[in-house]
C-alpha cells in the first residue's frame, strides 16, 4: 500500500519490539532523511519519535503498523533564541545526518549492551575471537548458533569445534605425493617461498628419492635467488633449472616429463603489482598443468592477506587460469594473532597444505592438524597488545587515590582474596582423599614427581644456593641410574637459547637428557649455563655420572669432527652418531675403500626379527664391521679430514615381510669402546629422536617460571634448574603408557583449564601448567590441615 503523509512538521510515533525494528519502520515510512526526535523504552517495546519535512510517499508493508501523528508540541515556557539563518542548506542537512548517525549509534550501543546483559558468555567469546585475530564477520558467524546457558569453557569448545569443522586442509599427503605433478609456490616478497620450496623438496626426497624430483626457479630479479636454490639442490642431490619467460618454462617442463614431481619457486611480487597477472598467465599456459600453492605470511595484517589472496586468485587475465590449489602458512612462529590465517583459509576456502614455523630444513614444515591448529591460535601470547585495545583502553582511567585510600583498597583486595582461597579450600576438602590418591599415583609412577615437588618448594628458599640445588638433582639422577640402567647411561645434549632483547651476548642453557639403556626412557637433565653457543655435539662433563660405575654414551645426530673424535678417544668419552649411506670409509677387514652403502652390500646380516615399518609388518636384521672414515674428496673444510681411529659401524636393514623387498637401511658409527650388542645399538637413534622435543619443552617451562630478576641473579639460575626438573617429570609422564598415566595427564589438563579429546595427546605446556597448579593445590590443602596421607595408586580425572 502507498501512504501519503502530509507535509509540514508533524511528528510520528513508531513502536516496535527492538530499536533496530523501530528504525527500520522509520526508514520504510519516512525515508532515509527522516529526523529522529527522541527514543525511549516502554512496556510495549522501543518507542521512536520521528519527523520529516516535505511530502513523502513510501510503500508500507501490510503488516507494518500505521504511524500515529502526534499533536504539535506545546509552546515553550521560556523564550528560546532563534537559530541563526543559514545560507547554505547543505550545511544544515549535514548536521541532520550527523545527528541521525549519532542517535543510531547510541541505539545500537543500547541494543548491544542489552544483548551482553542477557548473554555475557557470547560477548566474552566474541572478544576472545577478535583478540585472536579473527574478523568480526567470521566471529559472529561462528557464534550464531551458540547454545545459551553454556559456560565459557564449553563455549570455547563450541567455537573451536566450529572453526575446525569449517577449516579446509590437505586431507591426505600420501595421495598428493603419489599423484605428483608440477607445483608452483607463489606469494609476495619475503614470504619464504625459496625456503619452503627446499623444505618440500626434502620431504619429496625422503618419500621417493632425489632422482624423481626437479626444482625450477623463475626468480631472475633477486640477487642470489638461483644460487640459494642451487645450494639446496646440491645438498639434496636434485637438479635445479632457471627460466626467464613462458617459452623457457615450456621447454624446461617438457624436458622434465620423467620427473615424478617438479617444484617451481616463483619470483616474489607485491599483490598490487600488475605483473602478478602475467606470472599467473605464464604458469597456467605451461605445457604441463601447474598447481599453484599460495604462501601466506602469518605476521601480516588481515586486510593485507585478503588482498594477497584476491590478487593471486583472480589476477589472471586468461580464461585458462586455474584456481589456487591451496595455501601454506609461513612464519607462524613470528605471529602474534595467528587467527587471521585460519580466517583467510575459511573465508576463501583455501585448503591448508602445510605449516612452516622456522628456518630449519625440513624439520620446520609440518602437516596440518585441524584441532591442533585451532588450539594454537588461542594459545599464542603477544608480549604487547598495542594495536588490539581492550575494554580498559577504551575508558578513561580513574583519578589516582591518595595514599590512605590506596592502602585501604589494597587491604580490602587482600581480605577478599584470602576469603576466596579459604572458601576454595573448604570446597575441595571433601575431595581430599581423591587428591591424595592422585598424588600417590604420581609418586608411584616413577616419573620423579616427589623429587620435583620437593625442589619446587625450595624455589623461594633464599638459604638454598644454586650449587646445593644442583647437587640435590645430581644425587637424584645417580639413584635413577642405579635403578634404571644396566651397562650404559645414554645422553642427548641440546641447547636452549635464553637471550633477551637487551642481551649483548647470547646466553645458552645446555642440557643433557639422560636415557635408560634398557627402555630409552628419560630420567634426568643436568644443565650448565654458557655465554654463547657451544660446539656442536660437545657433551657435558660426566665425572659425577662415572661414580655410578657406568659409562656415558653420547648420542649425536651427525658424525662429529675428526679432531673432536680423537679428543674424546683420549679422554675416554663414548659416543654414537647417525651416518649417511654416502659416507666414505675404509673397511678394516679387507682394506677396501668405499661407502657405507657399498659396505652394507657385502655384510652378513643377523637372523631377521619381526617388527613394523610404517604400520606394516616387516623384518629387521643387523650387521656390523670396523671402519675408518676417509676424508672428503677435494674438501679442505674443517672436519673434512678422515678419522684415523677405528670406529664401530652398525647397519640396520628392514625388508618387507611379504615380498622380502628392502624398505630401508640405517647406519650408525660409534666409538670402538662400546660393548653393547648391535641389536641394542640400533635402537639408540630412535631414542635420541624421541628425546629431542625435551629441549623445546624446557624453554616453555622456563617461560612459565620466568620472573623480573636480572639474568645473572642466582634466583634466576635456580629457576632454570627447577624448570629443568619439572620439564623432565612432564616429559617422562608423556612417555608413560600405563592406564594411570593416561588418567594423570587428564587430571593435569583439567587443572590447566583445557578440555581433553579422546585419542589426542595432551601438549607438554598444558601438563607443565597443570603440574604447577597441582603442587599449589596440594600445599594449600596441607597448610589448611587437611589429611593427605598416601593412598593406593588410583588416578581419577574428576579432581
Amino acid at each position: 500500500m502507498t501512504t501519503h503523509l502530509p507535509p509540514g512538521t508533524s511528528n510520528y510515533r513508531f513502536t516496535a519490539p527492538s530499536s533496530r525494528e523501530a528504525l527500520r519502520l522509520v526508514r520504510e515510512t519516512l525515508g532515509p532523511d527522516a529526523m529522529i526526535l527522541s527514543n525511549r523504552v516502554t512496556a510495549g517495546g522501543v518507542e521512536v519519535v520521528a519527523t520529516m519535512d516535505g511530502p513523502v510517499a513510501r510503500e508500507v508493508a501490510p503488516t507494518a503498523p500505521l504511524p500515529v501523528p502526534l499533536p504539535p508540541p506545546a509552546p515553550p515556557q521560556q523564550a528560546v533564541a532563534p537559530l541563526p539563518a543559514v545560507d547554505d542548506g547543505n550545511s544544515l542537512l549535514r548536521e541532520i545526518h550527523s545527528m541521525r548517525g549519532m542517535i543510531e549509534e547510541q541505539l545500537a550501543g543500547m541494543a548491544w549492551n542489552e544483548h551482553q546483559r542477557r548473554d555475557p558468555v557470547r560477548g566474552h567469546l566474541l572478544r576472545t575471537l577478535l583478540g585472536a585475530g579473527f574478523s568480526a564477520r567470521l566471529a559472529k558467524d561462528i557464534l550464531e548458533n551458540l547454545p545459551t546457558g553454556l559456560s565459557h569453557a564449553c563455549g570455547m569448545d563450541h567455537a573451536k569445534t566450529e572453526l575446525a569443522r569449517r577449516l579446509p586442509v590437505l586431507e591426505n599427503e600420501n595421495a598428493l605425493m603419489d599423484e605428483g605433478g608440477v607445483y608452483a609456490l607463489m606469494g609476495p616478497t619475503g614470504v619464504g617461498k625459496t625456503t619452503t620450496t627446499a623444505k618440500l623438496a626434502a620431504r619429496c626426497v625422503l618419500r621417493f628419492g632425489a632422482d624423481k624430483l626437479a626444482l625450477v626457479t623463475t626468480d631472475s630479479y633477486r640477487i642470489g635467488a638461483y644460487e640459494q636454490l642451487r645450494i639446496y639442490g646440491q645438498i639434496l642431490g636434485v637438479s635445479v633449472h632457471a627460466v626467464k619467460d613462458a617459452a623457457d618454462l615450456a621447454h624446461v617442463l617438457a624436458g622434465l616429463r620423467d620427473k615424478h614431481m617438479v617444484l617451481i619457486d616463483t619470483v616474489g611480487m607485491s599483490q598490487r603489482d600488475r605483473a602478478v597477472s602475467d606470472q599467473i598467465a605464464m604458469l597456467c599456459s605451461a605445457s604441463r598443468p601447474v598447481k599453484r600453492l599460495l604462501l601466506l605470511n602469518a605476521s601480516s595484517h588481515g586486510d593485507t592477506l585478503n588482498e594477497v589472496v584476491e590478487a593471486y586468485r583472480h589476477g589472471a587475465k586468461t580464461a585458462k587460469a586455474s584456481d589456487l590449489a591451496g595455501c601454506i602458512f609461513t612464519k607462524v612462529d613470528e605471529a602474534t594473532h595467528p587467527g587471521v590465517l585460519v580466517d583467510m583459509a575459511i573465508r576463501h576456502q583455501l585448503p591448508v597444505h602445510y605449516i612452516s614455523s622456522g628456518q630449519k630444513v625440513p624439520e620446520h614444515l609440518m602437516l596440518v592438524d585441524r584441532q591442533a591448529l585451532v588450539d594454537s591460535v588461542f594459545q599464542a601470547k603477544s608480549r604487547s597488545a598495542l594495536f588490539v585495545p581492550g575494554e580498559a583502553d577504551l575508558d578513561e582511567r580513574p583519578a589516582p587515590l591518595g595514599n590512605e585510600a590506596e592502602v585501604a583498597a589494597a587491604e580490602a583486595v587482600n581480605d577478599r582474596l584470602r576469603a576466596q582461597c579459604q572458601q576454595l579450600i573448604r570446597a575441595l576438602t571433601h575431595n581430599a582423599q581423591e587428591l591424595a590418591s592422585n598424588a600417590s599415583a604420581f609418586a608411584n609412577g616413577q616419573i620423579g614427581f616427589e623429587e620435583t615437588r620437593a625442589i619446587w618448594r625450595k624455589l623461594c628458599d633464599a638459604k638454598l644456593g644454586e650449587e646445593a640445588l644442583a647437587q640435590t638433582l645430581r644425587s637424584q639422577a645417580l639413584a635413577d641410574i642405579h635403578a634404571g640402567c644396566s651397562d650404559y647411561v645414554l645422553a642427548v645434549t641440546g641447547d636452549t637459547s635464553l637471550a633477551g632483547e637487551d642481551d649483548a651476548e647470547p646466553r645458552v642453557l645446555t642440557s643433557t637428557v639422560l636415557l635408560s639403556d634398557r627402555t630409552g626412557r628419560p630420567f634426568a637433565a643436568p644443565q650448565r649455563i654458557l655465554a654463547g653457543p657451544v660446539q656442536a655435539g660437545m657433551p657435558l662433563p660426566g665425572d659425577w655420572i662415572r661414580k655410578s660405575g657406568k659409562s656415558v654414551v653420547h648420542l649425536l645426530a651427525r658424525l662429529p669432527a675428526s679432531a673432536l673424535i680423537e679428543q674424546w678417544r683420549f679422554s675416554g668419552n663414548e659416543w654414537a652418531a647417525s651416518a649417511t649411506a654416502a659416507l666414505r670409509i675404509l673397511d678394516t677387514g679387507n682394506g677396501t675403500p668405499g661407502t657405507l652403502a657399498k659396505l652394507a652390500a657385502g655384510l652378513t646380516f643377523s637372523t631377521p626379527q619381526a617388527t613394523t615399518y610404517r604400520r606394516k609388518p616387516a623384518w629387521v636384521s643387523v650387521a656390523e664391521a670396523l671402519v675408518i672414515v676417509r676424508p672428503l674428496a677435494g674438501s679442505d673444510a674443517p672436519g673434512a679430514q678422515g678419522v684415523v681411529s677405528r670406529l664401530r659401524c652398525v647397519v640396520r636393514r628392514i625388508v618387507d615381510a611379504d615380498s622380502g623387498k628392502p624398505l630401508a637401511h640405517s647406519y650408525m658409527l660409534a666409538s670402538n669402546g662400546i660393548q653393547a650388542t648391535a641389536l641394542q645399538m640400533v635402537q639408540w637413534p630412535g631414542w635420541r629422536t624421541s628425546a629431542e622435543p625435551y629441549f623445546k619443552l624446557l624453554k616453555q617451562g622456563i617461560v612459565q617460571l620466568a620472573s623480573d630478576v636480572p639474568p645473572d641473579d642466582a634466583s634466576m639460575r635456580k629457576q632454570w634448574l627447577v624448570a629443568g626438573q619439572a620439564s623432565t617429570t612432564v616429559f617422562r609422564l608423556q612417555y608413560a603408557q600405563d592406564p594411570w598415566a593416561v588418567a594423570a595427564r587428564n587430571v593435569l589438563a583439567r587443572l590447566a583449564g583445557r578440555s581433553v579429546r579422546p585419542g589426542r595427546p595432551v601438549p607438554g605446556p598444558v601438563l607443565l601448567e597443570g603440574l604447577g597448579k597441582f603442587f599449589v593445590l596440594l600445599d594449600a590443602l596441607e597448610s589448611d590441615g587437611t589429611d593427605l596421607s598416601p593412598q593406593p595408586r588410583r588416578v581419577t580425572a574428576q579432581a
